[in-house]
């Protein structure tokens, strides 16, 4: 049987799931003299991710991490399921699909490592940024040309958003 192109998945996404540390982010951490954790996020993953939630998409972030003011940004973009220092991940994704009534084949997942494996292969369109690890590559049915946290999460965003008409840039707008 023919492997399905995943711009046929693209139509039937209702939700976005994120990873943050090599997907939101490029996986680098700057540490303060205080042991300060910093990352940087791109503004265009922000514009998309606030475009999604701005358009009814269900929008969850699973992350090993516990970094706060991650929490602060995302939620101040309009995501209401943060989930950080997420050590099995499974468990947050069932939580989640419990939670909102959400069928697998619907949900669009990104992760870059090891330990977003597991969800991946759960999901009906397993993503990942360019310069994911060869595993999650190998597991994922679209790899986006653009690196974690340099906008490969609005790449995928982009993608479903337009397949489904309900990106702005599917219409002319007057910045006046």
């Amino acid at each position: 049987m023919e492997e399905k192109s995943y711009k046929e998945y693209l139509e039937h996404i209702t939700t976005f799931i994120f990873d943050v540390d090599g997907v939101l982010t490029d996986g680098t951490i700057t540490v303060t003299t205080t042991g300060e954790l910093l990352r940087t996020m791109n503004i265009k993953d922000g514009y998309a991710l606030k475009t999604a939630v701005d358009t009814g998409f269900n929008l969850c972030i699973i992350s090993g991490g516990t970094n706060e003011g991650v929490r602060t940004r995302l939620a101040a973009l309009g995501i209401k399921d943060i989930y950080l220092g997420a050590h099995n991940k499974i468990e947050q994704l069932n939580a989640y699909f419990n939670k909102y009534e959400i069928k697998a084949e619907n949900v669009l997942y990104m992760g870059d490592d090891i330990p977003d494996y597991p969800v991946m292969k759960l999901v009906g369109l397993p993503c990942c940024p360019q310069d994911a690890v060869p595993e999650i590559k190998s597991i994922s049915k679209y790899v986006s040309h653009k690196k974690g946290g340099k906008g490969a999460v609005r790449d995928v965003i982009e993608q479903v958003l337009k397949v489904q008409e309900k990106w702005h840039g599917n219409f002319t707008a007057s910045y006046d």
